[in-house]
């Protein structure tokens, strides 16, 4: 039996996840529009613990200041009533035909100033709603055609739009952070910042990169043919993990934004691995909320829709609790011993080695047997196959 979800297990939803009505460019809508208070009370009722929006999910766009207000007091009510927090929020800058060249980087001036006005808006009410992070996913920031968009001053206005925002926040003394969400294509040709590694680059060069880390998914790596536990791991090491987006892919293809797990089920389990498991002390990597950005297939009705976000929640549990049984084997302690897993984290020099001193050392170098030390094994398809058992529940 499935373990049911609780709060405490941080799982959170974008409301345009269970809202989608299944509309692509193939094909009309196969499901009725979701109103937010029913979506705030059906995730809650799941075991959901928050719910996060673009400000055109709950606000319809150029809606005036009334209706604005009303939509905004009957989503808290639904708040309120359930006990679900808003632990992230986002800005919609490409669905209306205004962001067709992008939101920060379009260019045309007009579009980069109301863009990050609609933002700055944003920014105010994810700091009204008591959210801790604002993310950015610039799905128009790039171009169809290499000559059509300068890259160097495309990203000249990125930095500059980013800087204005984390100033703005830390004025208003609202204490968000900032996480950029990389994506390689769609719906753009090719888009700007389109992996982890492009995104950790370019907060580099910002002016207050402490505010800005990552909110990386897994289909948008998995569509760039990289490996998300892999990046995951950097954006841990580098401290820039301040979000994450979970959902299934198979290969390099359209973003299906499948339901966790219903894609790549092994890398999905070295994900929950690390992030449950990786801390120094074999405790939790990342404490902040397990967010599914999936799409409830097009296939699924209003109860397929439910079922769907309900999977998510069940999958990610089944493998926490997979993952938790794999470290507990003793045959997996010994294999991760024979694989020499841990001794990654000896130092490769010696406490108070400099070069002088490693050069010095022949044991490093000229004694050694490079072909005795050729021959050694590291054992890890039976690691891995250890990994499948418990995975398939053989173990």
């Amino acid at each position: 039996m499935a373990p049911r979800p609780t709060p405490a297990d941080k799982f959170s939803f974008g409301l345009w996840t269970v809202g989608w009505q299944a509309r692509d460019p193939f094909g009309d809508a196969t499901r009725p529009e979701l109103d937010a208070v029913e979506a705030v009370h059906r995730l809650a009722e799941l075991g959901a613990y928050g719910i996060t929006f673009h400000d055109d999910d709950l606000i319809p766009f150029g809606a005036d200041a009334a209706t604005r207000d009303q939509h905004i007091a009957r989503f808290r009510k639904a708040l309120d009533e359930t006990g679900l927090v808003v632990p992230m929020v986002t800005t919609n800058l490409f669905t209306h035909p205004i962001f067709k060249d992008g939101g920060f980087t379009s260019n045309d001036r007009d579009v980069r100033r109301y863009a990050l006005r609609k933002v700055l808006r944003q920014v105010d009410l994810a700091a009204e709603l008591g959210a801790s992070t604002f993310v950015m996913w610039g799905g128009r920031e790039g171009s169809e055609y290499d000559l059509a968009k300068d890259v160097r001053a495309a990203l000249d206005r990125y930095r500059e739009a980013v800087d204005l925002l984390t100033q703005y926040s830390i004025d208003k003394g609202y204490g968000l952070r900032f996480a950029l969400e990389p994506k390689p294509n769609e719906p753009r040709g090719d888009i700007l910042l389109p992996t982890i590694g492009h995104a950790l680059g370019f907060i580099s060069q910002l002016a207050h990169p402490e505010l800005v880390g990552l909110n990386p998914e897994v289909g948008h790596e998995q569509m760039a043919g990289l490996n998300y536990a892999h990046g995951i791991a950097q954006a841990l090491w580098q401290g820039k993990l301040f979000h994450l987006d979970l959902n299934g892919q198979r290969g390099i293809k359209y973003d299906q934004d499948l339901v966790f797990g219903h894609g790549d089920l092994m890398n999905a389990f070295a994900l929950v691995d690390l992030l449950e498991n990786g801390g120094p002390n074999g405790g939790p990597a990342y404490d902040g909320p397990r967010h599914f950005d999936y799409k409830p297939s097009r296939t699924e009705d209003m109860d397929g829709v439910w079922a769907s976000a309900a999977a998510n929640m069940s999958t990610y549990l089944l493998l926490k609790e997979r993952a938790a049984a794999f470290r507990a084997d003793p045959e997996v302690v010994e294999a991760l011993a024979a694989s020499k897993v841990g001794d990654l984290n000896t130092p490769t020099l010696n406490e108070g080695e400099g070069y002088e001193e490693f050069l010095a050392d022949r044991s490093a170098f000229e004694d050694v047997d490079v072909d005795a030390v050729a021959e050694r094994g590291f054992a890890f398809v039976r690691l891995n196959q250890l990994a499948v058992e418990h995975l398939l529940g053989a173990r």
